[in-house]
């Protein structure tokens, strides 16, 4: 459960989204009830989808000022609810990536900061689309990768889902990360964007984490 937020029971679980696919979002918009996006953000004035797989992830420090997110960090905001995220790094000595699963220490689950549109298509009907927010990655994160999906912080939610024009001096502070993690490798079964299962996240070696040092005070 998210604090606030009204995510209905019973809802099955997923193991591993790709882009393109729906993601659960709580948007902007009152109620804040949950619904299901597209991942891979369309703006309203595209001309056709094909931009979507060049806006997964949207960086933070830049979304006030590019004309593709700065509207929609005013007017469309979204939580992005999830329980882990997975990550490739490449281990010294060793061939290929390894896949890792990042996870709260806590296990509890979260929301990424996520940005919403509308897309009017050609026959009249309606796309909802989304993007995850990203910042530079923490200590903990940064020897795996140099970016992260910013995990919002439970108090800043009210904030972050206010229907209201919201001005980026407001929000910008609030896209920084947050929250204590730990990591582990897992199967490479999850490459494979059309395997949604328990395999995907299962551990294939011991849990990374963090020292006192490489994260900021968590939940």
């Amino acid at each position: 459960m998210l604090p606030g937020v009204d995510i209905p029971a019973g809802l099955p679980p997923r193991y591993n989204i790709a882009p393109g696919q729906l993601v659960a979002v709580v948007p902007n918009t009152p109620g804040r009830q949950l619904d299901f996006f597209q991942w891979g953000l369309v703006p309203s004035w595209a001309k056709d989808t094909a931009i979507a797989h060049r806006l997964i992830n949207a960086r933070a420090e830049t979304l006030a000022d590019k004309p593709t997110f700065r509207a929609a960090l005013r007017r469309r905001r979204c939580l992005i609810p999830a329980d882990g995220f997975y990550e490739w790094y490449h281990p010294a000595g060793q061939p290929g990536k390894t896949p890792l699963a990042f996870q709260l220490a806590s296990r509890r689950p979260f929301a990424f900061a996520g940005l919403w549109d509308v897309w009017l298509a050609p026959d009249g009907s309606e796309l909802y689309t989304c993007t995850i927010i990203t910042t530079a990655a923490d200590p903990f994160i940064a020897p795996f990768h140099a970016r992260m999906p910013v995990i919002l912080d439970p108090a800043h939610y009210a904030a972050w889902l206010d229907p209201r024009e919201q001005s980026p001096a407001a929000l910008l502070p609030l896209l920084q990360p947050s929250a204590r993690l730990i990591a582990f490798p897992v199967s490479p079964l999850v490459n494979n964007a059309r395997l949604d299962a328990p395999a995907c996240v299962e551990p294939t070696g011991p849990e990374i984490t963090p020292g006192p040092d490489d994260q900021p005070e968590g939940r």
